[in-house]
């Protein structure tokens, strides 16, 4: 799978939901069928640009907001790898599992610090 066919699918999915959108629904507004969307959410299918156009149409974004995820993950390669291996793997979960993640590592720090 290609990294960046995965950062734009999870981009797409994280926009979506905050939209409170199905894949669906994202996908009669996109004139898709519904099983498209969720391949390229998961990164099983490549994207052509004129099917990006559509779905950011259908999200009513910019086509760069779509990418964002990949300026940042290009961000990250130059500086700290453990960042940008924690954002990836938060990117994939659920908000309650950042959430949680976000809670334990807070107290974590808060440990670290009291030394």
């Amino acid at each position: 799978m290609s990294e960046l066919l995965d950062l734009v699918g999870t981009r797409i999915r994280d926009i979506r939901k905050s939209k409170g959108l199905s894949q669906e629904a994202l996908a009669e507004k996109a004139g898709f069928n519904s099983s498209y969307i969720g391949f390229i959410e998961r990164a099983e299918r490549n994207i052509s640009l004129k099917n990006l156009e559509k779905i950011a149409k259908a999200l009513n974004v910019g086509v760069y907001q779509l990418l964002t995820y990949v300026k940042e993950n290009d961000e990250l390669a130059e500086g700290n790898s453990s960042v940008k291996s924690i954002l990836t793997l938060l990117r994939t979960r659920e908000s309650k599992d950042t959430e949680l993640a976000l809670k334990i590592l807070t107290d974590i720090f808060a440990r670290i610090d009291e030394r």
